[in-house]
């Protein structure tokens, strides 16, 4: 719900103006104006009849970053330099000039920047009259003979127009001319400035079709001018004081009755000929502020406006005075604008107000381009934003134009030099949004239900009154002044009616009786007048019966052509109907190609797709073929190699089962030499012969490969553990570095290396000379016992041209100190020989460890070398 406030009537919404749903474009066209001299760099090149394109010029390429392609724009009708303008004129205003005289409004406005010959096209030069005088004289040639007399039409102050009787209007016209101190000429034909004569040539004479006869015209024209955002009438005549000039005054925009703009106070001046209208254009024009830039001799400073407006009032019933009925009455107005162009500051060197002039025409240009583009939008996207008219005195006073109330056309002027070509770059973008505004089309206006025809009639009438007045005798003229004159000297002269003498009887007598005859000659006139007029009048009773019946014939074809009218819509309506369908058939059509198209770009790229899946798949599977392949050989050649390892691995537990019995052997020699001298016990025992071991076969020589388990060692002599690996090692240079820090114990548990250089630390002249290093380390285990660890490598050389020891093998040599009680000697001795034998060779091992023991030293033996391989 909607409150309303107290003490204020609630304000009526304003009646919405009649409009047709059918909208045209804002038609907007190009005229190219020539270049000023034929050596100058062009940017604009016409192509087609509707298309022009700009090229970017050489220095702006060289002044910006980036190359700027070459643009094409496009508009309802192109003209290039060779066009002439009564060709403009035909295509741009003449459709205007003729919806003006049918009832409906019309804008049109030039556009551009500042030297682009905007002014010509609208006002031209003698001998080539531009758009405006070319309408005036379109519009007068049109309405000559159906004009009203002057002041029959009056404005009034609320943008309406009234009507009154020619009677009135002659009063109101002497009136006037007593108020004007020098009085005019009443020809219409006045004598014409030399700057304006002859602008149009009388074989250029332009006129429109189906003109209403039965209607009265009258012209009525205003000029005024929008300069800083402010509005002045140029027609307005003050008087002009020399000593202190006023400015003038500015006015201001208001709303009528219908909610149409238009300037308060401003002067609408009457006019009856296209010399006289463009005479007093041509006096409003001299007031029109120009000044002289650098880009153009007479720069407009101002945007101009002049309006025609053109009353339209039907005659009445008898077809001879108009209808005295204000509401009657419909105004067209068709407004030709002359907008100034956009500069820049900076390339025209203005100063001061020049300055402020130039900022307030780029404001309200922009101001239009902002309504236009807003329009745009709100058409376009289904916007409702708000057009901000009243940020410009240019776009509010117009509103109604866009808003539906008449079409609106432009004339882009554009100059093809390459100086202007960032200013017409800019130009061109706005123009091209412009034509994307729909403007609402203005319904046609209600006709008045009189009989057409009545004009015609009228005269007729006239022409049978005169030849019947021919036939009694009356003058050949039809003027009706000339048959009043005939008949006011038809009658009896009158006597002389001077008076010589007071007593006179006799003259006033006579010139009562003259009277008298007179006035009876004068009725038997007027019978014979009625007589005449009664007679005229039932022959036009017989005539109007006579068109009553064919009125009512015409009514009854009129109902027969309203059905045909009906059936006819209703074909339309079938046809819009089976149009629309086909357009959203067409369109559906559309939306399904390009959704095959875009399926066809599905399949064709997933085909592609799965292409390259087969070849990278077939690549793949040649890869894994390879891949197989390379394994297979792999596989075999570690098989080959295992095959080897298990077979020197079979090879070396051979040996050492082998070793193993060689040991059980010596072992059982021994015991049975113990046994022996057992039983000899007075005899001194021999000492121990040095048991040659037997020598290995040459595949046990050979050296063999090296295992992580070690190879069993005899531990019946003292054999030191590197002294076989140095004569196998076929000649090889040992290191043999002995640090200081080792435990000096005594132990013979030191290898004796052949063949190698001691050291007490490496250096790299030693390294250089060998190939083999050993590192012996003796320490204290955990256990109590000594040990000595040989830590073995090789001498390799490196990249930067020294050397390196990597090392293979660690062999540890341990001793530990045993003590063989003598119970069990004792018991030895006492064992029969068929004892068990496993105790027999465990007191037999001990023996022969403390026999091995006494040869290596004092209360010292031999447990065991122990040798593993660096990981």
């Amino acid at each position: 719900m909607i409150r309303q406030a107290k003490g204020k009537t609630p304000r009526r919404p304003p009646p919405k103006k009649p409009s047709s749903n059918q909208k045209d474009p804002v038609g907007v066209y190009c005229r190219v104006r020539p270049l000023g001299a034929e050596d100058e760099e062009c940017c604009i090149e016409v192509i087609s009849s509707s298309t022009i394109q700009l090229h970017a010029p050489d220095g702006f390429k060289t002044n910006r970053n980036g190359e700027y392609k070459e643009t094409q724009y496009s508009f309802k009708k192109v003209f290039g330099v060779s066009v002439s303008q009564m060709e403009l004129f035909e295509y741009v205003a003449k459709p205007l000039v003729d919806d003006l005289i049918h009832g409906k409004n019309g804008l049109l406005f030039t556009y551009g920047v500042t030297g682009s010959g905007k002014t010509f096209t609208m006002t031209g030069s003698p001998g080539l009259g531009g758009l405006l005088p070319r309408s005036l004289d379109m519009i007068f040639n049109s309405i000559g003979p159906y004009q009203a007399k002057r002041y029959v039409f009056k404005t009034d102050d609320k943008n309406g127009m009234d009507v009154q009787s020619e009677v009135d209007a002659l009063l109101e016209r002497q009136r006037r001319d007593n108020n004007l101190s020098a009085p005019k000429s009443s020809s219409s034909r006045q004598k014409l400035d030399p700057e304006i004569a002859d602008m149009i040539k009388p074989e250029e004479a332009s006129k429109a079709d189906g003109v209403d006869e039965d209607s009265s015209y009258g012209v009525f024209v205003s000029y005024i001018e929008i300069y800083n955002n402010y509005i002045y009438d140029l027609l307005e005549e003050t008087q002009e004081d020399v000593i202190k000039p006023k400015p003038p005054q500015s006015k201001i925009l208001r709303e009528d009755q219908n909610h149409n703009m238009y300037v308060a106070g401003c002067m609408e001046v009457e006019v009856k000929s296209p010399e006289e209208a463009f005479q007093v254009f041509w006096r409003g024009q001299k007031k029109r502020k120009v000044a002289n830039t650098r880009l153009n001799r007479e720069s407009s400073r101002s945007h101009s406006v002049f309006i025609i407006k053109l009353a339209q009032a039907p005659l009445d019933a008898d077809g001879d005075t108009i209808l005295q009925d204000k509401n009657q009455v419909s105004v067209s107005q068709l407004c030709l604008v002359d907008l100034a162009g956009s500069e820049r500051t900076g390339r025209t060197g203005a100063e001061g107000t020049r300055i402020r002039e130039a900022g307030n025409i780029n404001q309200s240009l922009l101001n239009l381009r902002t309504c236009i583009e807003i329009l745009r939008e709100n058409q376009m996207c289904g916007t409702n934003r708000m057009v901000p008219y009243r940020d410009s005195k240019v776009t509010h006073l117009f509103k109604n134009y866009f808003d539906g109330e008449g079409k609106v056309k432009m004339v882009v002027c554009v100059n093809p030099k390459a100086d202007d070509y960032e200013e017409t770059l800019l130009v061109m973008r706005f123009a091209e949004m412009t034509q994307e505004v729909e403007v609402a089309r203005p319904v046609d206006r209600p006709i008045c239900g009189f009989t057409p025809g009545r004009r015609h009639r009228n005269q007729a009438f006239k022409e049978e009154l005169s030849r019947k007045l021919e036939e009694r005798g009356g003058p050949i003229n039809r003027d009706m002044s000339s048959v009043i004159n005939h008949l006011v000297q038809s009658l009896p002269p009158l006597p002389s009616s001077e008076l010589t003498d007071p007593h006179d009887d006799i003259t006033l007598p006579r010139l009562i009786e003259a009277l008298h005859n007179r006035y009876r000659i004068r009725q038997m006139m007027i019978e014979e007048y009625n007589k005449a007029a009664n007679m005229m009048k039932s022959m036009l009773q017989e005539l109007d019966g006579n068109l009553a019946s064919k009125g009512d014939y015409i009514h009854e074809q009129n109902g027969k052509l309203a059905e045909k009218d009906k059936i006819i819509q209703n074909n339309k309506a079938e046809i819009e109907r089976l149009e629309k369908k086909n357009k959203m058939q067409e369109h559906k059509i559309d939306i399904l190609q390009k959704t095959t198209k875009i399926y066809e770009d599905d399949k064709r790229s997933l085909r592609h797709e799965l292409d390259t899946r087969d070849q990278r798949l077939m690549r793949e599977q040649s890869d894994k073929r390879r891949m197989e392949q390379r394994m297979h050989g792999v596989v075999t050649d570690t098989q080959h190699k295992w095959e080897k390892e298990c077979e020197r691995r079979v090879n070396a537990m051979q040996l050492e089962m082998q070793n193993k019995l060689w040991v059980k052997d010596e072992k059982l020699k021994q015991l049975k030499a113990i046994v022996t001298e057992s039983k000899t016990p007075g005899r001194p025992e021999p000492p121990p012969q040095q048991t040659q071991p037997k020598r290995p076969s040459r595949e046990e020589r050979l050296p063999a490969k090296r295992s992580a388990s070690p190879s069993p060692i005899p531990t019946t002599t003292p054999v030191r553990p590197l002294h076989r690996r140095s004569r196998s090692a076929g000649g090889e240079k040992w290191v043999d570095h002995k640090p200081s820090s080792n435990l000096d114990l005594g132990t013979v548990l030191q290898p004796v290396i052949p063949n190698a250089i001691q050291v007490s630390a490496p250096s790299e002249k030693a390294l250089s000379k060998c190939d083999r290093y050993v590192l012996t380390h003796q320490e204290v285990a955990s256990d109590g016992e000594i040990q000595t660890k040989l830590i073995k490598g090789e001498v390799i050389k490196t990249r930067g041209g020294g050397q390196a020891v990597q090392f293979t093998d660690i062999e540890t040599l341990k001793q530990e100190l045993t003590t063989v009680p003598s119970r069990k000697r004792r018991s030895s001795e006492g064992t029969p020989a068929n004892g068990d034998r496993t105790d027999v060779e465990k007191r037999c091992s001990v023996a022969l460890e403390m026999r091995a023991g006494s040869n290596m030293g004092p209360g010292y033996e031999h447990h065991g070398i122990t040798k593993r391989r660096k990981p």
